[in-house]
């Protein structure tokens, strides 16, 4: 993960893998890091919006986000419970949100 990251409504980590998810309609939608084509993702067990997924993106220099994950953290931590491990599949970004 790479706190760089960011989306409107705070800090956001991109990520290779996700699970638990279910996935919404693509949409073109522009972002600070130009246009991209993406669909939002909603967690399987309450539906709210998590985050999106890459599904291809306009310009070369934006081409490595394809196929992943954005998560908002302010969406999917709620409380951690540190008595248990879990592994996080990351991978470093840079910023990128929704224009307003």
């Amino acid at each position: 993960m790479h706190n760089a990251f960011h989306c409107l409504r705070g800090k956001a980590y991109l990520f290779n893998n996700v699970v638990n998810f279910t996935i919404g309609t693509p949409e073109e939608r522009m972002m600070l890091s130009g246009l991209h084509t993406v669909a939002d993702i909603f967690c399987c067990c309450c539906g709210e919006i998590i985050g999106w997924k890459y599904e291809s993106a306009h310009e070369k220099c934006q081409k490595y986000k394809e196929g992943k994950f954005v998560l908002e953290r302010g969406r999917i931590v709620d409380e951690v419970d540190f008595s248990t491990e879990f592994y996080i599949d990351s991978h470093a970004s840079m910023s990128d949100a929704e224009e307003p």
